[in-house]
């Protein structure tokens, strides 16, 4: 348990949040909300250690582990991703790398082993439970979206998004007692999105998590810590429950004000007509003394940090009935293509939406279809005076790289406009003040963003093509940028991996699969009722249980090789399933025996016992196995593969 009393941050004369406390209990998840700048991200670091508070005081068990994630991912880039993701328990790592260094110097000198050096790192690995320490991390790795051939390549092999995603592996495969997770779901996939929910929720510790996706916040959120008029309140429930209380607390003590203010005009009133006579005068006093003492207690409502932008979309004509046809369009990076022929059509007033893991070509149709990207092959046709509003997914490269202020970058969108057209589009996207004043590479994310909504409402387009919309908005622009778009009444294409928004807008679903693309007609929530719950979830291979399962290591090589497999004509069936059940033996007598030098190793007294070459024997004998093992599985993964596929045939 974490206990936080009276805790406080300020910069200044600003103050961010003050008297802040409460408990951090295990088994409960907490998600970490407020409006950009309201000091979400200063509390976590805070509580990380990272940073300082100007008052109160945390207290955490010192024996605890925290497991916090970072952006660092520049100081792993040459390092193997599997290697970057057991780095998170560092004192396991260290003994892990030490012992093997104690056994290459045995091997050079036989007289050279330290003995009882090795037999405390080995205490210390049995502690982490460090032999199953990597099968856990890859197995977080491939919940994660990176896949078991990844994850021997270095960490520089991997684009940002990707290196993220390790440095998340990185913290949930320590197995930390708390979990600080700053912004999880950036550069995420649904896949893995709904991974790492399950993974939260079976998880024991206290988690602290900021993130911006509302069905996330939902889905994993029992508590929420809401960052708002300079103070931290603590709400039961996940964040529907908590927009809920809030604003019934709002609404109470509204009226409680008013209330109050009620009474204080009765009593003044009282004042007003009697003070003067003096029957009536010492009365008139008292109440003057109750009216001013009422003044002094009532306290206004601070203001929310919490800002909307004023979104609003219109088209200057509607389109014709036929949209956009895509016909055959192929598009390959290298050696690996992504997109292989795709055919699609919209239609004036769809509101479409694109899902599918990342890295299957989603960005790269919407680029194709606004002339970003050349295809390698196929057509793209926009029917008659369709007018396209295209949002980027890096916006950035959208405002170019010059050091204009972001008024004068606004200007050359409506140039026949005074200063105060301008200013005034601004601070609908809440930009007043010095704020119009910012260059263009200054500006955050979210800044960003907003200036490019801004450029598109002035463009009144009657098809907007949105790529991953949400990424950098704080919830509260998400939820302002869901109503525009829901009163929008022209064409909508988007991709996002946000499944809030996307439930709230889609009408129609795209999904685009390795294989080709899922056109369904209907809302997000009829697409997952129609194609099951579990449509979307990352361990979907179609193959039946096998009938002896010597781990479920191998289970997870069947699946993996599954969709990347030929299906073989013709098979003797006989013959696999006997080479199947002799393989299952070899494994079976393979992780016996490693089990066995596993428990030989964590006998108290072993190393003062055995003799060191011995030891050393034992040692190398289990690297073999481990080897021989993964042989065996990949073989045994092969040839249930092979039998699963035949029963298709």
């Amino acid at each position: 348990m974490i206990s936080v009393s009276n805790l406080g941050k300020s910069f200044g004369e600003r103050v961010l949040f003050e008297g802040a406390s409460f408990l951090l209990n295990p088994g409960q998840r907490y998600g970490l909300v407020g409006a950009n700048g309201s000091g979400k991200s200063t509390l976590l670091s805070i509580l990380s250690g990272d940073g300082e508070a100007t008052a109160g005081s945390i207290s955490i068990p010192s024996d605890a582990r925290l497991g916090v994630l970072r952006q660092d991912q520049f100081l792993y880039e040459d390092q193997q991703i599997i290697s970057v993701a057991l780095m998170g328990n560092r004192e396991l790592w260290d003994a892990m790398h030490e012992k093997e260094q104690l056994l290459e110097q045995a091997a050079a000198d036989e007289g050279s082993f330290d003995a009882e050096r090795f037999g405390e790192l080995e205490e210390t690995v049995q502690r982490f439970d460090g032999y199953s320490a990597e099968s856990r991390a890859a197995t977080i790795l491939e919940g994660l979206g990176l896949p078991t051939e990844l994850h021997h390549r270095p960490l520089s092999s991997l684009s940002g998004g990707f290196k993220l995603r390790v440095l998340l592996a990185q913290v949930l495969a320590a197995a930390p007692d708390v979990l600080l997770l700053d912004e999880p779901t950036n550069h995420l996939d649904i896949l893995s999105i709904r991974w790492l929910e399950q993974f939260l929720q079976d998880y024991s510790g206290p988690v602290v998590v900021i993130s911006h996706d509302h069905r996330f916040l939902d889905t994993v959120a029992t508590r929420i810590l809401d960052v708002d008029y300079a103070t931290v309140t603590l709400y039961h429930g996940n964040y529907s429950h908590f927009i809920e209380a809030k604003r019934e607390e709002r609404e109470r003590r509204e009226k409680e004000i008013e209330g109050r203010e009620k009474e204080i005009a009765r009593q003044q009133e009282f004042v007003d007509r009697f003070r003067a006579k003096n029957t009536k005068a010492r009365q008139a006093q008292s109440k003057l003394k109750v009216v001013e003492r009422l003044q002094r207690e009532l306290q206004p409502l601070p203001g929310s940090s919490r800002r909307y932008p004023g979104f609003r979309f219109t088209q200057q004509r509607p389109s014709g009935k036929e949209v956009l046809k895509l016909k055959g369009i192929r598009k390959a990076w290298g050696e690996r293509e992504v997109l292989h022929g795709v055919d699609l059509e919209v239609r004036r007033g769809d509101r479409l939406a694109i899902l599918g893991p990342n890295g299957i070509g989603k960005s790269t149709l919407l680029k194709i279809a606004t002339g970003v990207v050349e295809a390698d092959a196929g057509e793209v046709v926009w029917g008659h005076e369709t007018h396209v509003g295209y949002f980027a997914q890096d916006h950035h490269e959208q405002l170019g790289d010059d050091a204009r202020t972001l008024e004068d970058w606004l200007w050359t969108w409506c140039p026949g406009k005074d200063r105060g057209f301008v200013r005034a589009n601004l601070g609908a996207v809440l930009f007043s003040g010095d704020e119009v004043r910012k260059k263009l590479p200054t500006l955050s994310g979210g800044e960003a963003a907003r200036l490019v909504f801004a450029r598109l409402m002035l463009q009144h387009p009657n098809v907007l093509v949105l790529d991953e919309p949400t990424n950098h908005l704080d919830l509260e622009a998400i939820e302002a940028l869901v109503e525009a778009l829901q009163n929008y009444d022209g064409t909508l294409i988007f991709v996002s991996h946000d499944r809030w928004f996307v439930s709230q807008l889609a009408a129609r679903i795209v999904e685009v699969r390795a294989d080709g693309i899922l056109d369904y007609p209907g809302t997000y929530d009829e697409y997952l009722a129609a194609h099951g719950t579990d449509h979307l979830e990352p361990n979907r291979a179609a193959v039946r249980a096998p009938s002896s399962e010597p781990s479920a290591r191998a289970a997870k090589v069947v699946q993996h090789r599954t969709a990347g497999t030929v299906r073989p004509k013709k098979v003797n069936r006989f013959k696999l399933e006997r080479q199947r059940d002799e393989l299952s033996a070899s494994i079976e007598a393979a992780e016996q025996r490693i089990e066995q030098i596993d428990t030989d190793f964590s006998r108290a007294g072993f190393y003062d016992e055995t003799d060191p070459q011995q030891a050393t024997a034992l040692q190398v004998e289990r690297t073999q196995l481990a080897d021989e093992l993964d042989d065996l599985i990949e073989q045994w993964a092969e040839i249930e593969t092979a039998l699963a596929e035949a029963d298709v045939d």
